[in-house]
């Protein structure tokens, strides 16, 4: 920028936080509930759902009490729904039967899914060359929400929102999403780190996860215990109820009567902050500082004073949090990360990486007692999914740029599932209301300025 125009956005910027700052004692005041977050940080409700429950408290009869946490989908606990394909089966075809239409399928009914599926596994003619290569992005995110609204030029009801429609757009999308995020990354990794190009072409025979590493993979080439964790994965990330930043922004963009891809892209921006979609990244950036500075992984005295160092704001970025621990609801357990851990070691003995699971081992067990030391905060912490998700796609040898869009390859189901539920439930379109507290002014006119 000219420094004549840096000057003036910097004497701007300096206006806007002027104008636009409120003391906390307003927000107490007119009883904002600041992030839809009451004074105890539970969700304002804002409406209802069936697609699944998250809760991290149950009600006693000494009131409500902290508890392991709770994720079902569409009633079932998801403990349950993975110990029933784990080890026998591919889960997330199957997961998002039940998501999508509220019950388990029987094999006839996967059976006729899968093959629905099969169908869709096309992008529409010379789209990759055309939409995919053009202008690649090193933001994948970006390149594949920009590739969600170009389809709906090929679609000839793109604006129908009839449930029919609606439903057959979202299998669609779902369908071709493990094919819009590889083929974005192969064509930032082409035209932006001058590596080769190479396009693999999905095998309708194959699961969801299983295709993501045939196409991503040089070779094709892929484990039977890399497809498994790939799929849990993607399971466990599927779907964590409607209160979620971009569930809501489905939900909110759903009730405006916009069109499924648009709402998909909204959702997309949403997923993509890292204060949502992103956080796992952080956790390996961390993990990899902390490295740098503990040589032993069982030295609990040394993980413990560094842990500690960065908890004080004295090391890794000075934000003064441990990343992948903590969540909005889950306290005493994140179910996805109780879920995850039994299959992480796995994979790491696979890889011969145990000597890297044993830090993420060690500081799961010492971090939230340092954490609720430093927070003075009687409430309990816990391990999330992302503390371990972002190592586990390291071992799968997933590049970091496809962290956050595979994240949303599972995601996607969830979204869906909640777009075709306010659809159905709901013709009133979301609208919370905020509090002006600029008082009225007197006009000045122009010359008197």
């Amino acid at each position: 920028m000219r420094k004549d125009y840096e000057t003036f956005i910097k004497d701007k910027c300096e206006m806007c936080i002027r104008n636009d700052t409120f003391a906390q004692e307003e927000y107490s005041k007119y009883d904002v509930k600041k992030g839809l977050r009451d004074a105890e940080g539970k969700g304002v409700i804002v409406g209802l759902t069936e697609v699944s429950q998250v809760d991290g408290t149950i009600m006693t009869e000494n009131g409500k009490q902290e508890c392991k946490g709770i994720l079902r989908y569409r009633g079932y606990s998801i403990e349950d729904l993975t110990n029933g394909f784990l080890n026998k089966r591919m889960g997330f075809e199957e997961v998002m039967y039940l998501i999508l239409f509220g019950s388990l399928p029987t094999e006839e009914e996967l059976d006729e899914f899968k093959s629905i599926i099969n169908e869709n596994m096309q992008l529409p003619r010379t789209f990759t060359r055309d939409v995919i290569m053009k202008a690649a992005s090193k933001d994948v995110m970006n390149s594949i929400s920009r590739e969600i609204l170009f389809l709906a030029s090929y679609d000839d009801d793109a604006l129908d929102n009839s449930l029919d429609n609606v439903l057959r757009q979202c299998l669609y999308l779902i369908t071709v999403f493990p094919m819009l995020t590889v083929y974005s990354y192969h064509a930032y990794n082409h035209y932006i780190n001058n590596q080769s190009m190479y396009i693999h072409n999905p095998d309708p025979s194959l699961s969801m996860a299983e295709n993501f590493l045939r196409m991503l993979r040089p070779d094709t080439q892929y484990s039977k215990l890399e497809a498994t964790v790939l799929d849990l994965a993607l399971v466990l990330h599927m779907e964590h109820g409607g209160g979620n930043n971009s569930t809501f922004t489905t939900r909110v963009t759903t009730s405006s009567g916009s069109d499924s891809y648009a709402v998909i892209a909204a959702a997309m921006s949403s997923l993509k902050g890292p204060k949502h979609g992103g956080a796992n990244l952080k956790v390996m950036d961390m993990m990899e500082d902390i490295r740098s500075h503990v040589d032993d992984p069982d030295d609990i005295e040394a993980l413990t004073s560094y842990l500690n160092k960065i908890l004080d704001k004295d090391a890794f970025d000075k934000a003064g949090l441990i990343y992948g621990m903590g969540h909005a609801v889950y306290t005493i357990s994140d179910p996805r990360a109780e879920v995850f851990k039994s299959f992480v070691k796995d994979l790491a003995t696979e890889k011969g990486r145990l000597n890297d699971f044993q830090y993420y081992h060690n500081i799961e067990k010492i971090a939230p007692g340092l954490i609720m030391a430093h927070k003075h905060n009687s409430k309990s912490v816990c391990a999330n999914v992302d503390f371990y998700s972002g190592f586990v796609y390291d071992m799968l040898n997933i590049p970091k740029e496809l962290y956050t869009p595979l994240f949303a390859t599972a995601r996607i189901v969830g979204w869906s599932a909640h777009r075709i539920e306010e659809l159905i439930t709901s013709n009133k379109i979301l609208r919370p209301a905020y509090v002006n507290i600029q008082s009225p002014r007197d006009y000045v006119p122009f010359e008197k300025r």
